[in-house]
């Protein structure tokens, strides 16, 4: 398990972990239950695979509280990207994306991939992604895929 330095949040610093599924899943499981499952209606069933196992996780922890966690898998596609809801609108996924984006660069990847919620393809779009191809379902949920060029 690797600790990055505290990056600075508001109101209260935020430590953003890396870290394996071993590590991760303990703080990552609860966060996505309930964004995904509990919020969203994900069936439980689509909502954990096998992806979780090699992907690089990242928590942000806030006060002693993990409240944010996202994925970046070995074919440099970011998912899972799910953050409390009391913790939202804080930079919090924007500081988690900026780190993503850092260790996919730092792994070689030249393209990252993602899968956007339609209402959320603003976010992404802020951090340079561009819409590819066409809306689609996942879990029941309207998506577009984004990618990113990165050297």
């Amino acid at each position: 398990m690797t600790a990055d330095n505290t990056e600075q949040g508001s109101p209260a610093a935020i430590e953003l972990q890396l870290v394996d599924w071993v590590h991760a899943k303990p703080l990552a499981e609860p966060i996505r239950r309930t964004v995904f499952i509990e919020e969203q209606h994900v069936p439980e069933s689509e909502e954990w695979d096998d992806e979780d196992e090699s992907a690089l996780h990242i928590i942000a922890i806030r006060n002693g509280q993990s409240v944010a966690t996202a994925r970046l898998t070995l074919a440099a596609k970011i998912g899972r990207m799910a953050v409390l809801k009391a913790h939202r609108k804080h930079g919090i996924a924007s500081m988690m994306m900026l780190k993503l984006i850092k260790e996919a660069q730092q792994q070689g990847h030249q393209e990252i991939k993602l899968w956007s919620q339609t209402y959320a393809q603003g976010f992404y779009k802020k951090h340079g992604f561009k819409t590819q191809g066409e809306v689609f379902l996942d879990a029941g949920i309207p998506h577009i895929e984004m990618t990113l060029s990165i050297d």
